[in-house]
């Protein structure tokens, strides 16, 4: 049986819960109404097997993802990881930066944060913005607002 795919990245929500006192969010500290399945991007069900597969990493990739601060999956009461859609979508944003944009997991935390303060989805509106540049027609991109 194949498991589910995940719809695009098309957006990247913050998390519903605060994570709990030991960091991590639990399973059990969910409202009842997100136990309608397929419902809630918030709500975790991939245990980290599914998850490294549906975003094609290895799980020792997600581990380093959590270990570094860029992603905070649900745990059960035994302790295993449960990644939502918004993780899913977090790992794939983290994998966009890294690979295609070549930022480091420092760099990707630091833009995650910046995110987080200004309450905006910067980084959605910068690869818009740059998709909109890649696509115009007869127009070199501009290479001097890199700060590479």
């Amino acid at each position: 049986m194949m498991p589910r795919t995940p719809p695009p990245p098309a957006t990247l929500r913050s998390r519903a819960e605060p994570p709990g006192e030991d960091g991590h969010r639990t399973v059990e500290d969910r409202p009842a109404d997100a136990e309608r399945p397929g419902r809630d991007p918030g709500r975790p069900v991939y245990v980290i097997s599914v998850a490294a597969e549906l975003v094609e990493v290895h799980p020792r990739t997600l581990r380093i993802y959590e270990g570094e601060g860029l992603i905070c999956p649900a745990r059960t009461r035994t302790n295993i990881r449960l990644y939502s859609e918004n993780d899913i979508r977090r790992v794939l944003w983290i994998r966009h930066l890294t690979q295609n944009l070549g930022v480091n997991l420092a760099g990707v935390r630091v833009l995650f944060e910046l995110e987080e303060r200004l309450g905006m989805r910067i980084l959605e509106q910068l690869y818009s913005e740059r998709s909109i540049e890649k696509t115009t027609p007869g127009e070199e991109p501009d290479v001097t607002s890199s700060s590479r």
